[in-house]
């Protein structure tokens, strides 16, 4: 087995093949209706007559016997005017004597254009010159083995062939075809078969229905090319359209979150300085709850309150009893003297400096009444310090109708 062989591939006759392959499986009603068998007249020269057959699906019918002259053309004519022939083509088939056939070995290398191969050697394999006479090549096998072709070549002297033309011309008959008798062609395959009749003298072959073909054809590839693409183009346009979309909803979305992060942002501000505010109670509760707890023998000449502690300076007859009462105090926590209570010479009072812790009791019992009298501040107590600012108090910020609610009258407090 030889391995080293040159494959060619040829795609007409493989297509060629396949259809008939597929046409195989059709039914033979089906088939006849789209490909119709072709039908020729086969125009058969002996000697001054012409020998007409009609030749369907393999079998030959005789028509007539005419002799080659322009007289019986209206026979011919009334003849051929049948239905049936309509569709026919003319094979004019030249007799052995009118032509020559010879086999050729060619070496493989020239299978792709024999024709010219030939041409240039046709005085090697006849007694003719190549401008003396119509030839045509079949080639009739392939031997790989030894690399060679095997080619029919069929010719005949382009003077009888011309008068046979001509000869038909006169009977109205056009041949499309010529073979030779010994080597008839097939007419069911033309497109592989072989034709003496030189270019020039070929009718024109109508090539309407194949353009028709053709334009259908391309429409067909054209629409199915616009099926397959038309979908995902017109998905790509949804889609960029809603990429647009979402493009400009991002846009708005982040937006949006920017507003809420700062609304966010402030409303935990504003809950830091809420829980803050409520973290401890206010001004005024805690000198309600001092000046509640102040005895009619103490009083004070400072008080400073920030960061949640309360600084208390004075006078009182007992200053322990006064730290005692703070402790006792919801109010106040880590109550004790910020410095040793001393003697006061001249009133015999007892000096002191209290600190405590500011806590908010869990249910005060002040809180709402403070919360109604402190409801709808003036112009004036809007403006005091926050909690959160120190706030001092001396006995002169303290007006006469306070001291004489907490402390008694001025005339009574000790000099």
């Amino acid at each position: 087995m030889n391995l080293n062989k040159n494959v060619t591939l040829e795609i007409k006759p493989f297509l060629r093949w396949w259809a008939r392959e597929l046409a195989f499986l059709v039914p033979i009603k089906i088939r006849q209706f789209f490909h119709a068998p072709q039908a020729a007249i086969i125009v058969r020269s002996n000697g001054e007559q012409f020998e007409l057959r009609y030749e369907i699906n393999g079998e030959q019918k005789h028509l007539a016997t005419v002799a080659r002259d322009v007289s019986k053309a209206v026979a011919v004519k009334n003849l051929l005017a049948d239905e049936r022939f309509k569709n026919a083509i003319f094979v004019l088939r030249l007799s052995n004597a009118d032509a020559l056939s010879k086999t050729v070995n060619l070496p493989l290398a020239a299978q792709a254009n024999v024709a010219q191969v030939v041409s240039y050697e046709l005085d090697r394999y006849s007694p003719f010159k190549a401008e003396q006479v119509y030839f045509a090549t079949r080639i009739e096998r392939i031997d790989t083995e030894a690399a060679q072709i095997v080619v029919q070549l069929l010719l005949t002297p382009k003077k009888i062939l011309e008068n046979l033309y001509s000869d038909c011309q006169l009977l109205g008959i056009t041949p499309s075809v010529v073979d030779v008798e010994n080597s008839p062609n097939d007419l069911q395959n033309l497109h592989s078969a072989y034709n003496l009749l030189p270019p020039h003298l070929q009718p024109k072959v109508k090539n309407t229905s194949r353009w028709i073909i053709g334009g259908l054809l391309t429409l067909l590839i054209l629409l199915s090319l616009s099926s397959l693409i038309l979908p995902v183009w017109l998905e790509y346009q949804a889609v960029e359209e809603l990429q647009n979309k979402i493009s400009k909803i991002d846009k708005e979305v982040k937006a949006v979150k920017n507003l809420q992060a700062e609304m966010d942002s402030l409303r935990e501000e504003t809950q830091l300085l809420i829980n803050e505010k409520i973290a401890s109670p206010s001004v005024v509760v805690i000198l309600n709850e001092i000046s509640a707890l102040m005895q009619d023998d103490s009083w004070l000449s400072y008080l400073q309150y920030s960061d949640g502690q309360v600084q208390l300076q004075g006078e009182s007859q007992a200053a322990s009893n006064l730290l005692a009462d703070l402790e006792a105090s919801d109010y106040f926590a880590k109550v004790s003297f910020a410095s040793p209570v001393t003697q006061d010479k001249a009133s015999g009072l007892e000096r002191f400096q209290i600190t405590a812790e500011i806590t908010k009791p869990d249910n005060p019992e002040n809180s709402d009444v403070i919360t109604d009298t402190t409801a709808e501040p003036t112009s004036e107590s809007s403006k005091e310090v926050s909690d959160d600012s120190p706030v001092e108090t001396t006995v002169e910020d303290v007006t006469t109708e306070e001291v004489e609610t907490e402390n008694g009258t001025p005339e009574e407090q000790p000099k």
